[in-house]
Formats: structure tokens, sequence, C-alpha cells
């Protein structure tokens, strides 16, 4: 099927996509506090609201950047360059920085299903950083003169989504225990974000080299 891309580009997009996933942020504190907060039915809401934003973000970002290598082959050429120089950027702010997770366990007013789905598509979708990843990040596993590229690049965010659901469903039914894990273990956490920084800086200097020859 001309859609799927070649099996190195699967591998390599599924180890960066394993990492992404387990990488602590916004949406992975969110899932967590609901499910500490409310019960693992929110959590999972919340989780399908994440991911149901990522699929929006996937869907325009594909139609976005299929449009442009149609129009400028050269303009998507720069897009890869620039998405090269972002990931260098995260990579940096993961070693720098560290991960975003804080979930906290709070009690109040039972909150309905569809609300906790809503905030799970709320923080994903006004999240500036996810469509810039997203923009950045797809256009890297295709090339500008592939006749499949849009084919490839749908199929790829699709995997995306798909490779996160049992890396993120282990963190809900075990919320409790993986929070105080996290907050307990420092050094796994860091570990982590050397590892995000790591494979996203290949990924950086693959695009680059490979463009430079």
């Amino acid at each position: 099927m001309s859609f799927i891309p070649d099996t190195s580009t699967l591998i390599q997009f599924a180890i960066a996509t394993v990492i992404l996933a387990i990488t602590p942020g916004p949406d992975m504190t969110l899932f967590v506090s609901r499910t500490l907060s409310q019960g693992r039915a929110t959590g999972f809401a919340s989780m399908a609201g994440a991911l149901t934003g990522t699929l929006i973000h996937t869907t325009l970002v594909v139609v976005g950047i299929s449009a442009l290598i149609v129009a400028s082959p050269m303009a998507f050429f720069v897009l890869k360059i620039f998405g090269a120089g972002y990931l260098v950027f995260l990579a940096f702010q993961a070693v720098t920085k560290g991960s975003a997770f804080s979930p906290e366990k709070r009690t109040g007013p039972q909150v309905s299903l569809f609300r906790s789905w809503a905030a799970g598509l709320g923080v994903n979708l006004l999240n500036p950083k996810i469509i810039l990843f997203f923009m950045t990040f797809l256009p890297q596993f295709v090339s500008a003169h592939d006749p499949n590229a849009s084919g490839k690049l749908f199929f790829l965010g699709m995997m995306f989504v798909v490779l996160s659901i049992p890396v993120t469903v282990p963190m809900v039914l075990a919320a409790e225990k993986f929070s105080v894990a996290m907050k307990a273990s420092p050094r796994v956490t860091r570990a982590v974000d050397y590892l995000f920084a790591g494979v996203f800086s290949a990924f950086a200097l693959k695009i680059l080299t490979a463009q430079a020859k």
C-alpha cells in the first residue's frame, strides 16, 4: 500500500512516538490529576479528549503540509530545516528545564465524563506547542518529492495516536503509583528527558545532514 512508509521509517517514527508519549507534559499531568481526584473513568475521558485533539491537529497539519508540498517543494524544504531547529530547541529545553509533571490530588464535586473529555480536548487544542511540534515533526519522515506524501503523513499521524494509547492507558490505571514513582524517582524522569533530547537531536541532525549532501 503506497500510503504506508517503509519499514525503516516506521521503526524510527515508532521509537520517537513512544519516547514522546512517556515524556511528562500537560496532557499527562491532566490524565493523572483527574484520575487521582475523580477516578479512572474521568482520567480515561480526559485522555480521550486529548487524543481527539491530536487527531484534529494531525488532520489540519497534514492538509496544510500537503498543500505546501504541492505549492512549493522548496518551502517544504525550509519547513523541514526549521523543524530540525525546533527539535533541537525541544531537546535543549528537556535537558535544561526538565519535564513538566505536577499532578494534584484535589477533592471536589464530581466532574462529568463529558467535561473531563472537553478538558482534555481543550488542553490539547489550546497548546500552541503541540501544533507547532506536529508541523515540524511529521515532515521529517516524508520527502517533498514523494507522490504519496499526504497519505504517509496521515498514516503516521494515526500511528502516533495508536501507539500513544498503550503507553498512556497504564498511567491512568496505575495513576497513584505512577505519580508517586515519578515524584520519588527524579533520576528516572531526568533519564527520560535525556532520552527525549538525544532522539530528537538525532532526528534533527539526520535531516540537516541529508539535505546537505
